[in-house]
């Protein structure tokens, strides 16, 4: 007999499973990738939310990414946020994260700009990393500070980021906001095997999404856990959830980063899984840590 998989208790997040699973099937990743994204979509709509007032937002391109940008209104901070979304490289958009971004940029009276990367498989890796370095060193250049945003995936390329630009000496970045981030972690260890079949997402699934995406093994871009060396990176904000196999990938980051001289604040939220950035208005565990990411990157911000 199988083992039944770790679930949380609080009552708000199995609301927000419930409802998840009537819009995107848990097998999801074994239908095609039109399939896949428009179950996403569906999800993404279900949970939409009025924007704060007065919050202002406009589309354009940067050379040939486009991007959205949220202008809130109160501005108290030159500082610019830079947000990439989640979705496994595959899903996700400028729609799908649109009144998250509109929060947290309300919240930290800061202008912010989410990059429309290029999405697997119709465009493999290096192109969602490149799109949003392309982004970042023209915020750079235009002498901005830069806080970089994102969640798993988006995470996964804010972190790297961070890495290119500290290594191509560009200076701006003033903090990284990784939230639940996938950061090539050892499928075979730690909580990718006690969180393998955790709701929301399974070590399966990440699987799957590594093998679409076609980043090199290794790579310390791809996957900033295997990078030489941290020091130098700008602080950071890190949070993971108690029931995602991508739990352990957070943690020894910012295991990694301290040792390395590098200011962290980390929390692990304990009755959460994988994307409850979407249950922050109907989980008790989820509006805290949503406000606690919006207070790391308002102080961020403010620096």
């Amino acid at each position: 007999m199988s083992a039944q998989p770790p679930v949380p208790t609080e009552r708000g997040i199995l609301q927000f499973l419930a409802t998840c699973d009537s819009f995107y099937p848990p097998d999801a990743v074994q239908a095609s990738i039109e399939q896949q994204r428009h179950w996403y979509d569906a999800l993404c709509a279900r949970f939409d939310r009025p924007l704060p007032p007065e919050m202002i937002f406009a589309d354009g391109m940067l050379q040939r990414i486009p991007i959205r940008r949220y202008r809130p209104r109160k501005i108290s901070t030159r500082t610019i946020l830079l947000y990439l979304h989640g979705g496994g490289f595959v899903v996700g958009s400028l729609e799908s994260h649109h009144a998250i971004c509109a929060e947290i940029a309300d919240f930290a009276g800061a202008e912010l700009v989410s990059v429309d990367y290029r999405l697997a498989p119709e465009y493999r890796w290096p192109a969602q990393t490149d799109d949003g370095f392309t982004v970042l060193k023209h915020l750079l250049s235009a002498n901005s500070k830069v806080v970089l945003i994102g969640d798993s995936a988006g995470a996964n390329l804010a972190a790297g980021l961070a890495l290119r630009a500290r290594d191509e000496d560009l200076s701006g970045v003033v903090g990284q906001v990784l939230i639940y981030p996938a950061l090539g972690g050892d499928l075979a260890a730690g909580s990718y095997v006690e969180m393998a079949a955790a709701p929301g997402l399974t070590t399966a699934d990440v699987a799957y999404y590594r093998e679409i995406l076609q980043a090199p093994t290794g790579n310390e871009i791809a996957e900033p856990l295997h990078a030489a060396t941290l020091a130098g990176l700008p602080p950071a904000f890190i949070t993971v959830a108690h029931f995602d196999p991508l739990r352990d990938d957070g943690r020894h980051y910012a295991a990694r980063l301290t040792a390395e001289g590098v200011d962290v604040w980390f929390r692990e939220e304990p009755q959460m899984v994988h994307a409850w950035l979407r249950a922050r208005h109907m989980s008790d565990g989820a509006r805290d840590g949503f406000r606690a990411v919006c207070e790391a990157t308002r102080r961020f911000a403010a620096t």
